[in-house]
């Protein structure tokens, strides 16, 4: 049976709110890589961008980094998450000379992908070959 492997991929600093990009996390969620990259290149949302970066990304972790070839029609997401990024201060001029406080808000997502390893089909031997043919006759 062919052993399953991880591999992750963090994006920081995306400019974009968290529970927007959650909403087009969710879309994609336990799906699997290639059917993910489809929805999210049809998906007209700004949030659509950064996550499939994160999953491209994670996606080449898995193939490049494991000591072992994978099988790449059978990478799914295993994890996806969206959390809230640094917060920038910034001041929007008001009358009578005023500042109103507010903040460029960013998210952080996190891809963990899941594949398993290609199974190894093992050549017979011409001996073998030759035996069973014997047999069949």
């Amino acid at each position: 049976m062919a052993e399953t492997y991880f591999a992750h991929a963090y994006e920081k600093g995306i400019d974009s709110q968290p529970r927007k990009t959650n909403i087009v996390a969710s879309l994609v969620r336990d799906r699997y890589v290639a059917d993910a990259i489809v929805i999210l290149e049809h998906t007209p949302r700004r949030a659509a961008r950064a996550v499939l970066k994160a999953i491209e990304s994670a996606n080449a972790n898995l193939l490049n980094n494991s000591k072992v070839s994978i099988d790449p029609k059978t990478i799914r997401i295993a994890r996806i998450f969206v959390t809230s990024g640094t917060r920038m201060r910034r001041y929007k001029p008001a009358s009578r000379g005023r500042a109103l406080p507010f903040e460029k808000i960013s998210s952080n997502i996190f891809v963990e992908v899941a594949g398993e390893e290609k199974v190894k089909k093992v050549a017979e031997k011409p001996a073998e070959k030759a035996a069973a043919k014997k047999e069949k006759k």
